[in-house]
């Protein structure tokens, strides 16, 4: 019995987690497995040519929101070359709802929830010939985290530059939005243990990011302390990225987060809303306040790159309530991250939609289309401001004259939304497509029309221009 593991990536500059905690469950139960990974931007033909040439008997497929509907057509597509193979379905986006594969061909078999022994299971069945098995297996999380080492390896071809890594499994929390309401309780690997693995990574090259895809890091705030504090250490050379809740951060946690060296850690935290009401929906039980605070804490020791997640589309969040949330959430990061929700399949918010007025896409990824106070229309416009934020703020082009700007406006948001209207009718093309001369001459022209005085902004452009383009800055950036 051979098994192939296969995987589509959103970028080459990721790699698959997943399959390679299977792989290591299969290989220490004495199946013999290799993994496939791509990636989005690969042609459809390529990949189905390697699977079509594998010798294995069994093919997994690893899916997600962002690869469900090509894993289905290459899996029917496989199944057409290739009849005798066995296919299996696993992951989040098959999980749940799995009726809807009762009239399909393939896959053969689903497992939900976490494979590792499913799968074993499986495979097993399959080697000695039982051919009435049940078409869904119910994956089962193990009591603990199996403390067996880093699951890459210095020979194995890492495209990318960013690998994940999972120091727990689980979630405490319970938000309507996320899947993680489908567990219970967290499983956690040692400090011990942790430190080990991430020695083990110094091994590999090119990689820069290590990101924990832990769903609460500090979940522990004693087990989280003792890691950072280890970080100091200069063998450990990667930047490592937490996604961490705030509220859960001492005295202790912010004393060694300060002393660490710059660029080591980043911290992602999920605000999500500063809306009471809205925050109550949806089960998450924070104190925005206190969130907003220890943000902008970490954003002023000047060493820890924090990013702030947002997410548009939830219940009872308009739009002028979304610009507040905003407002008070850009000062306190380096990183404001909009998201727009997804109604993944298996989570509260998804059965109350109705509920809440949520209309959404049919097909993967489920986004958000309008709910009871929140308009297409305005939601359009949210991802107009969003792809704007991108480009102005998040590449670091326009510190300079970013700083200028908002120093002198009552609402960050507010100046996002002109500069996206006036990107819409000036130039009827979107800002990502912009020269960079274009957004230097929009920029202005907005801060301009937004009250700015343009004697005072200039200077700014020009620096940040200078700083960031090889070319003479335009003429009408002469004073």
């Amino acid at each position: 019995m051979k098994v192939l593991l296969f995987a589509v990536n959103g970028s080459y500059t990721h790699s698959n987690l997943a399959i390679r905690c299977l792989r290591r469950a299969l290989l220490a139960d004495g199946v013999s497995v290799e993994l496939l990974e791509s990636h989005l931007r690969e042609r459809t033909s390529r990949m189905l040519r390697a699977l079509a040439e594998t010798d294995a008997d069994v093919v997994g497929f690893s899916c997600y929101i962002w690869n469900i509907e090509l894993m289905e057509q290459l899996a029917h597509d496989l199944h057409t070359l290739r009849p005798e193979l066995t296919i299996v379905f696993g992951g989040p986006e098959v999980s749940f709802d799995t009726e809807r594969y009762d009239s399909a061909p393939v896959p053969h078999y689903i497992i939900t929830g976490a494979g590792e022994h499913a799968l074993v299971a499986l495979c097993h069945a399959l080697a000695e010939g039982k051919r009435d098995l049940p078409r869904i297996h119910h994956g089962t999380d193990p009591d603990s985290m199996r403390d067996e080492g880093i699951l890459y390896s210095p020979s194995e071809a890492l495209q990318g530059s960013i690998v994940y890594y999972e120091s727990s499994r689980g979630c405490p929390y319970r938000c309507g939005y996320c899947l993680s309401c489908a567990t219970t309780g967290v499983r956690m690997k040692s400090v011990e243990q942790t430190l080990s693995d991430l020695d083990a990574m110094e091994s590999l090259h090119g990689i820069r990011i290590v990101k924990f895809v832990d769903r609460t890091f500090n979940a522990d705030p004693q087990r989280a302390n003792a890691i950072w504090q280890a970080l100091r250490d200069e063998r450990y050379t990667k930047t490592y990225h937490f996604e961490v809740c705030a509220g859960l951060l001492n005295e202790q946690s912010f004393a060694i987060l300060a002393a660490l060296p710059a660029g080591k850690v980043q911290l992602e935290i999920g605000l999500q809303s500063t809306n009471p009401e809205t925050l109550a929906a949806v089960s998450r039980h924070i104190d925005a306040d206190a969130v907003l605070n220890a943000a902008r804490r970490l954003t002023a020791l000047g060493n820890i790159h924090v990013h702030l997640d947002l997410i548009a589309g939830l219940p009872y969040e308009s739009y002028d309530r979304f610009a507040e949330s905003f407002d008070a959430a850009y000062p306190c990061c380096h990183l404001l991250q909009l998201g727009f929700l997804k109604l993944l399949r298996g989570t509260p918010l998804r059965r109350d939609a109705a509920r809440y007025g949520i209309r959404y896409l049919q097909k993967p990824p489920y986004t958000v289309l309008q709910t009871h106070c929140l308009s297409y229309r305005e939601l359009c416009r949210l991802s107009d401001i969003d792809a704007v934020l991108a480009r102005y703020r998040d590449g670091g082009r326009f510190a300079h004259s970013l700083y200028a700007v908002l120093g002198t406006l009552p609402s960050p948001f507010r100046f996002y939304e002109a500069l996206a209207l006036h990107i819409e009718q000036a130039y009827s093309r979107p800002v990502d497509k912009l020269s960079q001369p274009d957004a230097f001459r929009a920029f202005l022209d907005c801060a301009v029309a937004c009250g700015v005085d343009r004697t005072a902004l200039l200077p700014m452009l020009r620096l940040d221009f200078e700083a960031c383009e090889h070319r003479k800055p335009p003429h009408w950036m002469e004073l």
